[in-house]
């Protein structure tokens, strides 16, 4: 059996608010790779198999425009391949072209219309381009098809946040952490919404998560010192700014040298 390797879409970036710089998170791309066993064919399927292996080879190593060309060419060759147009949309989203990956996820759908991992991308890429309501439908699809995705729920939760409803962001990451408890991204969107909607104490709670989970992720220190700074707690504030800082967080020492952080430099611990 050969095997058909698809790229997945899942979280990336990071949009800084507030001052310092209160941190949320939005997608990202996952490392790990779903396969398809396809029967072993002579002749024009070890052609084919010859430039998808390429194409799959070029697009980890981030040379998406070589991997395009060889997906087109395993396209030409085997028109109904819904995992090369899949995986070529994939690459041009890692380009920014964003409407043409959903051009290609949609020849994919069109093809095999329960392959889970075209409509997580394509959700992935409508959100880039800020169709949220349609990244929430895709991301919807992708779940009723693979329910147990931890990160699905994420994205999606994260479309949520963005149109605003708060509420359903949360229900998404709640259900995201039931699946993976150690998953981070959930606990800090999370933490995130329930500042949005006042639950400051909560708030403060999935930071905290957030760092037992990974004591370098700076930007929860930030955000959590922000929501310190807020309740008054001036001098837990700067601890968590000082900690951020000290992790590499440039933003935040920028704004340290500021007059109005002089409070914070003074600071001894």
């Amino acid at each position: 059996m050969k095997k058909r390797t698809a790229f997945i879409g899942a979280i990336l970036s990071l949009i800084p608010l507030g001052q310092p710089f209160l941190i949320k998170t939005s997608f990202f791309l996952s490392s790990f790779a779903a396969t398809l066993s396809l029967p072993e064919k002579v002749n024009s399927e070890s052609i084919e198999q010859y430039y998808f292996d390429i194409a799959f080879e070029m697009g980890e190593s981030g040379n998406h425009k070589g991997a395009i060309l060889n997906f087109t060419k395993v396209i030409e060759l085997e028109p109904n391949n819904h995992i090369a147009y899949m995986n070529r949309g994939w690459n041009k989203a890692q380009l920014g072209d964003y409407y043409a990956a959903i051009s290609d996820y949609n020849k994919s759908i069109k093809i095999e219309s329960n392959y889970d991992l075209a409509y997580s991308n394509r959700g992935y890429s409508k959100a880039e381009i800020k169709d949220y309501k349609g990244a929430i439908s895709d991301y919807s699809k992708a779940i009723e098809i693979d329910p147990n995705n931890s990160i699905l729920y994420l994205n999606r939760g994260l479309s949520h946040s963005n149109l605003g409803d708060e509420y359903a962001a949360i229900s998404d990451y709640n259900k995201s952490i039931t699946l993976d408890p150690q998953y981070l991204k959930a606990y800090y969107n999370r933490a995130w919404s329930k500042k949005e909607i006042g639950d400051i104490q909560g708030s403060i709670a999935d930071y905290t998560k957030v760092i037992d989970l990974n004591p370098r992720y700076y930007q929860a220190y930030v955000n959590r010192g922000i929501i310190r700074s807020d309740l008054g707690d001036k001098r837990a504030a700067c601890k968590d700014y000082k900690k951020s800082i000290s992790l590499g967080d440039t933003e935040t020492a920028n704004w340290l040298k500021k007059d109005s952080a002089s409070w914070c430099r003074e600071m001894e611990f």
